[in-house]
């Protein structure tokens, strides 16, 4: 089993995902074994919120070259986690608004 800090592994910040805060959607990359079960329970326990739903996608590496040498980035995953509408927010995200 592992922690849920192994779990969610960072905040994403970008235009996009700073706007579905208003929505309590918040976007987290996450290990990409992850299960949205897991991923519901950690958010939970980290942060002390009640989880509605969970959506996944796995964003595959890109192709970057330097010089003569070329390959791929490592492929991620990214949720988007939506808190209940009687859930509190969480507080990380809410003091960049």
């Amino acid at each position: 089993m592992k922690f849920a800090q192994d779990i969610v592994l960072a905040p994403i910040i970008t235009e996009k995902s700073m706007a579905g805060i208003t929505d309590k959607k918040y976007t987290f990359k996450v290990a990409t074994d992850a299960t949205k079960i897991d991923i519901a329970k950690a958010v939970e326990e980290l942060f002390g919120v009640k989880v509605e739903k969970v959506n996944t996608m796995n964003v595959r590496g890109r192709y970057r070259r330097q010089g003569a040498h070329a390959g791929y980035t490592a492929a991620t995953k990214k949720a988007i986690v939506t808190l209940k509408a009687d859930s509190k927010e969480i507080e990380f995200f809410t003091s960049m608004t």
